[in-house]
């Protein structure tokens, strides 16, 4: 027997306590792949804009002209053209941007859902499902806001507020720079409550993830909640969340209303200030009255976009907040698919070693928690062709070796082999279990057709192929008994066949693919004696196929078996051969 070294559990490095806090930068870095669109709607936007920066110096330029008795005619028509080629291009800027923000919402969804799917078994065991559910969805939808309209709006509103101030400071820097003053002051108390803004978003959708969490949770056991009569302590729990999430929301939006008004109070007095001051100048000759326009037009125009600046400063703040949570599922690491070291000739995938079992495992060890070890040095051996039984108490690890030997997880110490390969650093995650077959005990069976759920593996599988576990699973006349074959719904988690007919399903959609060793957890749980009878029948044919390994409890199904293993405390007991 070898025993090897540790080896540090490779599919998952430790997860930091408090994950790195996301900026501006990695905003902007989620619009990578969409920056030409995006390119775009600023050029679009930005030529909007400097046309509406324009139009205050030809209306001034046609008060000018009127003042001093010139044709103002085409001065006029210019304006005109002005704008409605603002207008225009506004609108195709605005159309370009909802276009770019449905585009990367949908790379986000995409890219959160495969990863998902990825993620190593252990990160499905310390994440609620609900929550992450609501990051591919609501805190996407908050996040896309920010990326494609805020921060185009932010380049926009930069530019067309410099360009406004530039002209009034050409225009009259002492009337500027009494605006100046009252928009500084006004501006830094808002600026001042914005930073409690991201917080308190960040603090409710966390809520509103917990809410899809309990939700999800509640409605999965239905029947039990109602049987149980909880419905009314579900509804308090899930209530909890749903006012936590308002108490947040409610504080953001205090905050928010704080700023609204400051702007506001901001745009307003610099109205009210320019008139007054402008007229003191204009009295006294020191300005203009096309001047004195011109300056309140400029006041006018930059008003909206410098009140969309504070505006748009909150707005990122929530973004940033719904990034940080799915920048925490992005930052996961996937599950480890390749080997840990280079095949040689014998460890190509497809090859056997000559006389090597189907399946061993030497000297394995594995914990959940690395202090509290539920494998013990396991040792067994399923041989080619063999139909091994593994049986012990609740808790002894029998599930935990599927889990190992699935790759679900890897084994802290020990090494299993599969076809005389290293399960972890000869083959990949897909050519491993490409030659491995699974039934849980739980028969987990999806949503769709009878012919979904068979040929899930086996997409393609030909009616031939179908019929054939079906046979092997005595489910032929329950097929031909469905109104509509095997193209009949079996409903949200197959409500609509037993529990018998949901553990055979199970079985022939692992057999379809003639798998080289197949794993079944209880094979026998939910079946009836006559249905026993008839799986016992398929058992014996399967073990002429392929390798079995059984965790079993019925003695109909241990008795099967040509060796059984007892498995206590982690640890291989006992052994008898059949």
């Amino acid at each position: 027997m070898t025993i090897t070294a540790p080896r540090p559990d490779t599919a998952e490095p430790p997860t930091p306590e408090q994950p790195p806090r996301v900026s501006l930068r990695d905003l902007a870095a989620t619009t990578r792949g969409h920056r030409r669109s995006i390119a775009v709607a600023l050029l679009f936007t930005l030529a909007g804009a400097g046309l509406g920066l324009v139009q205050p110096l030809v209306a001034m330029r046609t008060l000018q002209t009127v003042t001093e008795g010139g044709g103002v005619a085409w001065l006029l028509a210019l304006l005109a053209v002005v704008f409605v080629a603002a207008a225009v291009t506004d609108t195709l800027g605005r159309y370009w941007l909802e276009r770019t923000g449905e585009s990367i919402v949908l790379s986000l969804r995409l890219h959160l859902v495969d990863r998902l799917l990825r993620l190593p078994m252990r990160s499905y065991d310390r994440h609620r499902l609900g929550d992450l559910l609501s990051r591919t969805t609501s805190d996407t939808t908050l996040l896309r806001d920010a990326i494609a309209y805020d921060l185009v709006d932010l380049v926009a509103g930069v530019f067309v507020v410099v360009g406004g101030l530039v002209a009034m400071v050409l225009i009259d820097p002492l009337l500027f720079l009494v605006v100046a003053v009252v928009v500084g002051g006004i501006g830094g108390v808002t600026l001042f409550v914005l930073s409690g803004i991201r917080n308190a978003t960040g603090q409710a959708q966390d809520h509103l993830g917990l809410l899809s969490a309990e939700l999800e949770r509640a409605l999965t056991a239905i029947r039990t909640v109602r049987a149980m009569r909880a419905e009314d302590r579900e509804r308090d729990r899930i209530g909890d969340c749903a006012r936590a999430a308002y108490r947040h929301n409610l504080r953001s939006a205090r905050l928010d209303s704080i700023a609204g008004p400051a702007v506001t109070l901001s745009a307003h007095g610099s109205l009210i200030i320019v008139l007054v001051v402008g007229g003191i100048r204009v009295a006294d000759g020191h300005l203009a009255l096309a001047e004195l326009v011109a300056f309140l037009l400029y006041v006018s125009y930059i008003a909206m976009p410098a009140a969309g600046l504070f505006e748009l400063a909150a707005n990122l703040q929530r973004g940033l907040a719904a990034l940080q949570r799915v920048h925490d599922v992005t930052s996961l690491p996937v599950e480890a698919g390749r080997p840990t070291r280079v095949r040689d000739r014998a460890a190509t995938p497809g090859t056997t070693t000559r006389q090597a079992p189907a399946l061993e495992l030497r000297d394995v060890w594995f914990g959940y928690q690395p202090d509290r070890p539920v494998l013990r040095g396991v040792s067994l051996t399923v041989p080619r062709r063999g139909h091994v039984a593994l049986v012990g108490g609740s808790g002894a690890g029998k599930s935990t070796v599927f889990a190992l030997v699935e790759r679900f997880y890897e084994p802290s110490r020990g090494t299993i082999l599969l076809d005389g390969h290293d399960l972890h650093a000869d083959l990949t995650t897909e050519q491993a279990r490409r030659r491995i077959g699974l039934v849980e005990q739980t028969c987990p069976i999806m949503h769709g057709t009878v012919r979904d759920n068979i040929a899930y593996a086996v997409p393609d599988a030909t009616e031939d192929e179908i019929r054939r576990v079906l046979a092997m699973t005595n489910l032929v006349d329950m097929v031909d008994r469905l109104p509509e074959g095997l193209d009949t719904p079996v409903g949200e988690h197959g409500s609509m066949v037993s529990g018998g007919e949901r553990q055979r399903l199970a079985i022939a959609r692992a057999l379809l693919p003639r798998p080289d060793l197949l794993l079944l957890d209880e094979p026998t749980a939910h079946l009836d004696a006559t249905n026993e009878s008839a799986l016992a029948r398929t058992i014996e044919q399967v073990s002429t196929e392929c390798a079995l390994l059984v965790i079993a409890h019925r003695d109909t199904t241990v008795r099967l078996a040509d060796t059984v293993l007892v498995l206590e405390e982690g640890r291989i007991r006992s052994g008898e051969t059949s």
